[in-house]
């Protein structure tokens, strides 16, 4: 299995003989059942949870930031009669949730939107509403979410991570963000104390500024990398029908280039969202992938490309496209 100990259920399905790659590497992330960008029904939700769960997968990312709490709880209502020791749950700290005056929300509540809070209370405060809305008493993983001031987190936020690890709350910390400079500080001067980081679009077919600096450095100190945001917000699931690049427009040289992936991939019979998903699982020092997803079909997606055939020859030419000048 690609996870780590700390990061595999504590009650495995099966003998772990013959596992999917889906299973032992493939996590689902929930940002898109907080409606993220797009509306989704709470029974759409749901249905999308069971559908991971039905495809073996059994690692969940969310965060209290996801729709201002309504992934979190969705999420909690979708696993509700699941055997709590047979998935690993993450989620994040750093943001409070408020309402639309900016008030913060009452502990287990949704809002309309979240502010930074990286005081160790502010910590304490954050995972007492995860728990509630999670509907669990703990969580297996627990991410400082994307800081805007380095030196604040790692003396209120990242000490008060660690009094939660020791204190059995939580199995693993990290630190999850989009800029992987920040990130490779932490693993720094953290003093080997995280578990693991989450680059979010950085460790991608398009993208591998992670490999440059933050990679090299988790590897030295032993530092586990969960790649996210594989699809770089749309450019490699579809270059023409969703031609975005961190949320925003993808520049015409992206596009190009996706477009060449996905030319590659075909020649190849491979479809780009399959390359896409499963490049970061091919560099050293990824464990896991995770992908959102905000319907069942989209979750057999990402389950199907996990075990899909891909040929060295396509990992070489999508390279070469990478990296051209």
């Amino acid at each position: 299995m690609a996870f780590r100990a700390g990061l595999r259920p504590l009650t495995p399905s099966g003998d772990g003989r013959g596992e999917s790659v889906a299973a032992s590497s493939f996590g689902l992330g929930c940002a898109p059942i907080g409606n993220l960008f797009t509306p989704v029904a709470q029974g759409d939700a749901e249905a999308t949870v069971g559908r991971a769960l039905e495809r073996g997968v059994r690692f969940f990312d969310t965060a209290p930031h996801y729709g201002a709490g309504v992934s979190e709880q969705r999420l909690g209502a979708a696993l509700a009669g699941v055997d709590r020791d047979s998935v690993v749950l993450a989620t994040k700290i750093g943001r409070t949730i408020v309402d639309a005056g900016g008030i913060p929300v009452p502990t287990g509540g949704t809002g309309t939107g979240t502010v930074g809070d990286l005081s160790r209370d502010g910590v304490l405060r954050s995972l007492e509403g995860s728990l509630a809305r999670l509907g669990t008493d703990r969580v297996d993983l627990l991410y400082l979410h994307d800081p805007e001031d380095v030196d604040a987190a790692l003396r209120g936020a990242l000490p008060a991570l660690l009094e939660l690890r020791d204190q059995g709350v939580v199995r693993a910390v990290g630190v999850g963000m989009v800029w992987t400079e920040p990130v490779a500080r932490f693993v720094r001067e953290a003093a080997g104390a995280l578990d693991v980081v989450m680059p979010a679009g950085r460790v991608t077919l398009l993208d591998r500024t992670a490999l440059d600096d933050l990679l090299p450095a988790a590897r030295e100190r032993g530092v586990g990398v969960v790649a996210a945001g594989v699809y770089n917000s749309g450019v490699l699931a579809d270059p023409v029908a969703a031609p975005f690049f961190d949320y925003h427009p993808a520049s015409p040289d992206q596009v190009d280039r996706a477009l060449r992936m996905a030319a590659a991939c075909e020649a190849a019979g491979v479809d780009l969202p399959t390359a896409a998903a499963r490049y970061p699982l091919r560099v050293p020092g990824v464990e896991a992938v995770v992908v959102g997803a905000r319907t069942p079909a989209e979750v057999d997606v990402f389950a199907d490309a996990a075990d899909a055939v891909v040929p060295d020859h396509l990992w070489t030419a999508l390279d070469a496209i990478a990296t051209r000048s």
